[in-house]
């Protein structure tokens, strides 16, 4: 695996932790087990869809911890069924999901089998661009040598 830091533009100052990042979601492995979407509505709103059959609300949980979406699944004891045929999975599961800074979980919806959650980006006031005016400054004290 290529080093992320040597593969970008020394201009960028301060991202190691963003390639650290990076490199660890590349390197993970997964199964893929529940299989997902992600749909982007606009620059500040997402949706992540699951694939959980057979689950009911019960049988998960949706933790926001950090910057880290983590649901988790048990599924119910079905061992006193007699199948002829089991297409469909029933083991447990955990799949994490890394979110961006200030993403916060608006809610969820499990319905026809799909898990929905929202997201939403909300940028703090202080973080959100603005316009520097010409001109216009505040008044300093300059320090002499």
């Amino acid at each position: 695996m290529v080093n992320m830091v040597n593969t970008f533009p020394s201009t960028m100052v301060g991202f190691d932790r963003l390639f650290d990042e990076i490199e660890s979601q590349l390197n993970r492995s997964t199964d893929g087990f529940p299989k997902h979407n992600v749909i982007k509505h606009n620059d500040y709103e997402y949706t992540i869809q699951l694939a959980v059959a057979g689950c009911s609300e019960d049988d998960l949980t949706i933790e926001s911890k950090e910057n880290n979406l983590i649901v988790t699944g048990a599924k119910r004891d079905d061992s006193d069924l007699n199948y002829v045929h089991k297409g469909i999975t029933t083991k447990d599961f955990s799949r994490t999901f890394r979110l961006a800074e200030h993403t916060v979980v608006d809610g969820a919806n499990l319905e026809h089998g799909i898990l929905s959650i929202d997201l939403r980006v909300e940028i703090p006031e202080d973080k959100k661009p603005r316009t520097i005016p010409i001109g216009k400054t505040t008044k300093r004290k300059l320090l002499k040598d």
